[in-house]
Formats: structure tokens, C-alpha cells, sequence
């Protein structure tokens, strides 16, 4: 599957144009999609007529930095929330699934021709609720695919698909959920890609400066970052096998000049942030949720003051089967960092015995997205 890079540096060329990329994308979704199910709706003509204008703004001179490369938008309001790709000439080529009408948020989603599948195992779910997003990547239909994480949304599709998930900073960027637990994101192949996709969304001073650096001012002073592993967050009870994959991920970074992993020392345990999650989006107890998020904060807080970087697993488990996942929460290492705000990155970790993937979780400080995306681009060079 070409980068969503090289598409872009390829139609800038003319080597190759908009509607070549784009009629790629679509013939190989009238393939593949009725099996993997990973679109809700595919909208062909406003795709190439949007392909065509995209290689008439290049005919005319403009720079388009994502020039014809062909995106998947989670939910059929996915468009409204891609404006920024879409003046980078991104073309929307449809809507990717999400779960349907009562199907628990954790499981699958719903594409047009029925339950969307893990590309890995297909009878595995790929994770909720970008579901279609994650496996749309994963599958080579398209090389971006938007996302929207509120519990782990993005990271947690990333993690079982085997592709890399990025959750912004909660507020960074525009969200439309009135809760402020969801933050858009991202999932791509490869971390070039996610970059690319931060330096259109992101506003320029907010990306200049600090990338591959440990946040000295202006970047003047390069150093290897600094990290923290935990396999638990304090709570978690993770099954031994995401934990193994992780940690090995984890020194894989070490191992790479990516990180330097620092002694364990005392370890980080955060406040189980379910109850104050649940609580923050159905009217529960919100003097407990307010008490857990000052309690988390300050330790989080203390944390990124030790360290630039938290390492842990992104799931606790391997990918479930279509009956879901029980009474077992995938979210249980995410959420808290939806509850705290901090950006967040799933890095593919390897497979499991039943052949599906796990990921590594990237927790930054918040703002620091650029760190997380520097990281994580060092260690898959």
C-alpha cells in the first residue's frame, strides 16, 4: 500500500493525478469491502469529481501538501470534521463504520454489508468505535482513515488492527462532544502518515519547535527522551500477554535511541478513572468524577515532571470475538488519558498467539503530540 506521502508527493509531480489515486482507492473497496465491511457508505461521484479538483488546483500552481490522497471519514459526518484535510486535498472517499443501533460501544461497527470484521482474523472484532477506520487502514484501502477517541475510540481499533492511532490533546483540537472526554484522532500504517496528518490539523506555532526534542525552547538542546513504564496504571489488571508484547515494544524504543527508560522507582497508580468516565457521560455521582480527575491529575502531574514519556499496553486483552467483549473493558488503559486530556499514541507491539496484533501506548504531556509522533517515528525506522 503506498503512503499517503508518497500519493501526495506523487500527484505534486505529476507523476501521477488525483483521480489515479482516488479510482485506486474505490476499486480496491468494491473488492474488499463486502467481505471486511469497514464502509458505511462509499460516495464514488463526489469522490472523483473532488479528485478532479484536486488536480486542477495543482494544474494551477497551488501547493496541496496531502494532494489526492484518498481518506476515509469516521461516520457520515465525518466531511464536516475533515475541512483541514480537505483544503490539503485530501478526498473523501466515504464513511467508515461505526457501531450500529444497539450494539455495544466496545464491539464492532456496522458497514454496508453487515458487521465489520478484524482484516487480521475475521472472526475477531477490530475494535470499537473507529471501527471501520482502523480496519480500512489496515486493509490498504485507503492510508488515512479519521477517527474521534472519547474512551480509547482510536487507540484501542489502532492496537488489534496492527496500524498507528493518535489521540490529540482534549481541546487542541474542535470536538463536538459536550462531555470534553473525546478528542478527534487518526490511524494510518505507518507514523509518517499520522505526522502529516498533525501538521495539517495542528495550527502552525503549535506544531514548530519541540519534535524529536525533549522540549527545550526552540529545540536548541537535543536529548533522548525520557520514559516510564507501567503495565497497569495501578488498576488495570492486564492479561499477561499485551503486558509482553508492550514491554518488549518498550525496549525495542530503548533499544532504537527513541527513549531512555528510567528505573521503575515508585510506581504510578492512578485512580480507577471508570466510575468518574461513566459518571461524566451519564449524569452519575460528579462529585466522585471531580475527585478522581484532581486526584489522577496531580499524579499524572508528578509523573511528567520525572519523565517525558508514559509507557503501558493499549488493551488489556487480546481482540474479542463478535459475541463482545463481556464484561471485560478494552478500555480500561485508555480512558483515563480521555478523563485527564493527554495525548496518546498506539504503536503496533506485535501478534499474539491467535495471530492478531497488540499495541504499545504513548502517553505525552499535554500539547506534546509532536514528542509522541517523534518517538514513535524513530523506533519504526
Amino acid at each position: 500500500m503506498t503512503s499517503a506521502r508518497e500519493i501526495a508527493a506523487a500527484v505534486r509531480s505529476g507523476a501521477s493525478t488525483a483521480v489515479e489515486a482516488v479510482t485506486a482507492a474505490l476499486a480496491r473497496i468494491e473488492r474488499v469491502d463486502p467481505v471486511l465491511c469497514a464502509f458505511a457508505e462509499v460516495w464514488e461521484e463526489a469522490a472523483l469529481r473532488g479528485a478532479r479538483a484536486v488536480d486542477e488546483r495543482i494544474a494551477a500552481g497551488e501547493h496541496l501538501p496531502l494532494a489526492g490522497v484518498p481518506i476515509g471519514v469516521k461516520g457520515r459526518r465525518g466531511p464536516r470534521r475533515a475541512g483541514p484535510l480537505i483544503a490539503a486535498g485530501c478526498v473523501p472517499v466515504g464513511a467508515t463504520a461505526v457501531p450500529g443501533p444497539g450494539t455495544a460501544w466496545q464491539t464492532w461497527g456496522l458497514g454496508r454489508y453487515g458487521r465489520t470484521v478484524n482484516p487480521w482474523r475475521y472472526d475477531r472484532t477490530p475494535g470499537g468505535s473507529s471501527a471501520g477506520s482502523a480496519a480500512a487502514v489496515a486493509a490498504g484501502l485507503v492510508p488515512l482513515a479519521t477517527g474521534s477517541d472519547g474512551a480509547g475510540s482510536v487507540r484501542i481499533p489502532a492496537a488489534w488492527c496492527g496500524v498507528v492511532g493518535l489521540k490529540a490533546t482534549n481541546g487542541r483540537l474542535p470536538s463536538a462532544d459536550c462531555t470534553g472526554l473525546a478528542a478527534p484522532g487518526v490511524l494510518t500504517r505507518c507514523v509518517a502518515d499520522a505526522e502529516a496528518y498533525w501538521r495539517v490539523m495542528a495550527r502552525p506555532a503549535e506544531t514548530a519547535g519541540t519534535a524529536g526534542t525533549a522540549g527545550t525552547p526552540g529545540g536548541r538542546e537535543r536529548r533522548t527522551p525520557t520514559a516510564l513504564w507501567s503495565a497497569d496504571l495501578g488498576f488495570a489488571g492486564p492479561d499477561p500477554e499485551p503486558v509482553a508484547l508492550a514491554r518488549a515494544a518498550a525496549r525495542r524504543l530503548a533499544d532504537a535511541g527513541a527513549v531512555r527508560l528510567l528505573p521503575p522507582g515508585e510506581p504510578l497508580r492512578l485512580e480507577d478513572p471508570g466510575p468518574a468516565w461513566l459518571a461524566l457521560r451519564g449524569g452519575g455521582d460528579l462529585g466522585t468524577a471531580a475527585r478522581v480527575r484532581a486526584v489522577n491529575d496531580r499524579r499524572l502531574g508528578t509523573l511528567f515532571r520525572r519523565a517525558d514519556l508514559l509507557l503501558t499496553p493499549t488493551t488489556p486483552c487480546a481482540a474479542h470475538g463478535h459475541d463482545g467483549p463481556g464484561d471485560r473493558y478494552s478500555t480500561a488503559l485508555t480512558w483515563a488519558f480521555n478523563l485527564s486530556g493527554h495525548p496518546a499514541l498506539s504503536l503496533p507491539a506485535g501478534l499474539g498467539r491467535d495471530g492478531c496484533p497488540m499495541g504499545l501506548q504513548l502517553v505525552a504531556a499535554p500539547g506534546r503530540e509532536e514528542l509522541l509522533l517523534a518517538v514513535a517515528g524513530a523506533a519504526r525506522r
